[in-house]
């Protein structure tokens, strides 16, 4: 692609944010230069130590047979295995399993991207004080789409990849994970359980209940890529569902997209309340931000590709949960 193409400024995404939102300025804008590996080699470098310090925690209240945070605030298990750097190999397993499915997800975007022509950057991870180490990762893509089936593999990809990378993980760490009476009884956070997950303790622990399963880390990364996929295969905004919904119909799109994020409110008045403020946050995005448009808008999607769109729907419903966390 030549500089001479319209460059539309990116701003930032939810969560993933696998390609940012634009700005439909109509005047030409130069792209950037390529951006040097450095920041997001170093942004890699910290999440490693953030997520393993996460994950020394949950190795730690596994082999205890009791639920992660049990013994302590979030942040004092964060900086206890900072300080005794020889904890932070019992996180490798969370630490592991957890970056390769969100690399799996931001390469698989980066190579449609790729595949396209689409100027695009390397994928930043971002470390973060939280439950789980990180808030995901995204990558910038610099360039405008050309066409609906572009957009549509672009928005797929990632998903797809993802999920591939998430169940084998989810599989192999439940039949390894333990039932303990009253493994949940003092936990700080409760996570949910969505269908993938239980039909997996179905098949290994058939007997098994919220309450006295505990899961194996590895398990405990790949919920976390799980939910990671539910939120970005929301039909909204910009998103990797919001991208699928574009390349369906534009036309409806910002409807869509708005159903979506007043759906999300309503579930935080019943379910979990995290939901109000995804919702809310989508609302004034979807209101804020249009999806760009595309050079090649009249082309339409060939049956493979709503194929996948269906595929699309049934990994969000594998992965979706009502309730992500609860405070027991």
């Amino acid at each position: 692609m030549s500089d001479s193409y319209p460059y539309i400024e990116p701003g930032v995404e939810v969560l993933d944010a696998d390609s940012m939102p634009y700005v439909d300025l109509p005047r030409p804008m130069r792209r950037p230069a390529q951006k040097p590996i450095a920041v997001p080699l170093a942004l890699f470098i910290v999440t490693v130590f953030s997520t393993l310090a996460v994950g020394a925690e949950f190795a730690r209240s596994y082999a205890h047979n009791v639920a992660p945070f049990s013994d302590g605030e979030l942040f004092s298990v964060m900086v206890h295995p900072l300080l005794h750097p020889w904890l932070l190999l019992s996180g490798i397993p969370f630490s592991f399993t957890l970056l390769t499915i969100l690399m799996a997800h931001e390469l698989g975007h980066y190579f449609a991207c790729k595949l396209y022509g689409i100027d695009v950057s390397y994928p930043y991870f971002l470390p973060a004080p939280s439950l789980f180490g990180t808030f995901g990762a995204f990558i910038r893509i610099r360039s405008p789409i050309p066409t609906r089936r572009a957009l549509f593999d672009v928005g797929i990809a990632g998903p797809v990849a993802g999920f591939l990378v998430a169940v084998p993980a989810m599989a192999i760490a439940v039949y390894y994970s333990k039932v303990i009476p009253d493994a949940q009884a003092n936990a700080l956070v409760v996570f949910g359980s969505p269908p993938l997950l239980q039909i997996l303790i179905g098949m290994f622990h058939p007997h098994a209940t919220p309450e006295n399963f505990l899961l194996h880390p590895v398990g405990q990364a790949a919920w976390v890529g799980l939910f990671a996929t539910a939120l970005n295969l929301l039909p909204a905004w910009q998103l990797d569902g919001g991208h699928i919904i574009y390349s369906l119909t534009d036309r409806y799109h910002r409807r869509i997209s708005l159903a979506a994020a007043l759906t999300l409110v309503g579930m935080g008045m019943v379910y979990w309340r995290g939901w109000v403020f995804w919702g809310l946050l989508l609302c004034v995005l979807s209101l804020r931000f249009r999806h760009p448009t595309l050079y090649d808008s009249y082309e339409s999607l060939d049956a493979k590709r709503r194929l996948w769109a269906i595929a699309a729907l049934l990994i969000f419903l594998l992965s979706f949960t009502f309730w992500p966390t609860t405070n027991p």
